[in-house]
């Protein structure tokens, strides 16, 4: 099995949808433009379209025949608060405002699957194509859930997909079990008592305290996490004073904790809070801690998974697919729809050449030749699981 035809011949116009949306990148929960953007192509397909769900979120639904079975297409939206330091023509016209982590492709190979299933009449059931704010930590998942998501558009199976740097175009990763991990971020605010630098003994010193605390979480991971439990807890941010002779009054630092299990998570949390109540014991200051799980585990379903790679094999051959790959210390928010329907989130080949970027990284580019495959792939994927009689 081949791409499909008319996806491919599409290639430029695709590409041109995905260059427009990366050109004008948007923030979560404020994808105005990009929603309209995904509203009007669906509409133009002929799709019931469905705007502000959980906010910015789009659903397009697309019936045919009278069988009840629905399957879920995801795609992400939001761009990343972070600058661009491309050249090319498409790069972000918005100031501090980048696509660097590919949702943009995410969106187009989605709409792409759309416009194909919606001249189609290679299926039988309902498709729900749930474009998602704010995945990049904001809770978008989440927002749409709780707006009655599944209530409105019950699903029986959902799929999703992202780009992958470090494979080749065309490879597609369909795994068991656990793919990405759970993900917290934090924010410690410490006051103590500020001083002229020449004179510490009138201080308590934040700065002290701060270097303190980030020798002190560094031990929970290698010393209260059992071994085999794997967990990643990073210190970002470390924010504190203004002046080369002023011991200041106040402050912070932050970061994110990733592990494979919520169990994990509450540890370290647990752990977080304890050192930070004994260093405000011991020096006399207030140390506050806001931690935020905001994403599970990423856990895929065996039959939602063996459906997908036996679905990408038939596309790419079997070489091409990747049924076990270790899980990853990235979160995604789809955790949050997958722990209320069944389903696969898959890795799609973003290309491994000397010039690739990781996702996140300011000249991270979402690679044009992979979209001709996700879109197939959802397609696919449709077809398989719909299938007409």
């Amino acid at each position: 099995m081949a791409l499909i035809e008319d996806i491919t011949q599409a290639q430029q116009e695709l590409t041109q949808w995905r260059h427009e949306l990366h050109a004008n990148p948007e923030l979560g929960f404020a994808e105005k433009a990009t929603a309209e953007f995904v509203a009007n192509k669906l509409e133009s397909f002929g799709l019931a379209v469905h705007q502000k769900v959980g906010g910015t979120g789009v659903v397009g639904v697309l019936n045919r025949g009278n069988e009840t079975r629905a399957v879920g297409l995801r795609a992400d939206m939001d761009a990343l608060p972070m600058q661009e330091h491309n050249t090319f023509d498409h790069r972000s016209q918005k100031e501090g405002v980048m696509h660097a982590c590919g949702h943009d492709g995410h969106t187009v190979m989605l709409l792409a699957a759309a416009r194909y299933l919606s001249e189609s009449e290679s299926f039988r059931g309902t498709v729900n194509f749930i474009f998602q704010p704010a995945e990049e930590g904001l809770g978008g998942a989440k927002a749409m859930i709780a707006e009655g998501l599944f209530e409105q558009f019950p699903c029986d199976v959902l799929y999703a997909l992202h780009n992958a740097p470090g494979l080749p175009v065309g490879t597609i990763a369909a795994t068991t079990g656990t793919v990405t991990a759970a993900g917290a971020f934090f924010d410690i605010n410490i006051t103590g008592r500020g001083a002229h630098g020449a004179f510490p003994d009138h201080a308590i010193d934040p700065v002290i305290l701060a270097a303190e605390m980030i020798n002190s979480l560094q031990t929970i991971v290698s010393r209260n996490v059992r071994p085999r439990d794997v967990a990643v807890l990073s210190i970002t941010q470390v924010h504190a004073g203004d002046a080369y002779n002023v011991i200041p009054n106040s402050a912070s630092l932050a970061g994110t904790v990733r592990t494979f299990s919520t169990k994990v998570m509450a540890l370290i949390e647990q752990r977080v809070n304890a050192i930070a109540q004994g260093l405000e014991a011991a020096h006399g200051a207030k140390i506050e801690v806001d931690f935020r799980t905001v994403f599970h585990p990423v856990v895929n379903d065996a039959n939602a998974a063996d459906t997908a790679a036996s679905v990408a094999q038939a596309l790419v051959g079997d070489a091409q697919v990747k049924r076990s790959l270790p899980p990853g210390t990235g979160s995604e928010d789809f955790s949050f729809m997958l722990e209320q329907v069944p389903g696969c989130y898959l890795l799609l080949g973003n290309g491994d050449s000397p010039t690739s970027h990781p996702v996140h990284h300011p000249q991270y580019d979402f690679n044009d030749d992979a979209l001709g495959y996700g879109a197939s792939l959802f397609v696919k994927l449709v077809e398989r699981e719909l299938a007409a009689s």
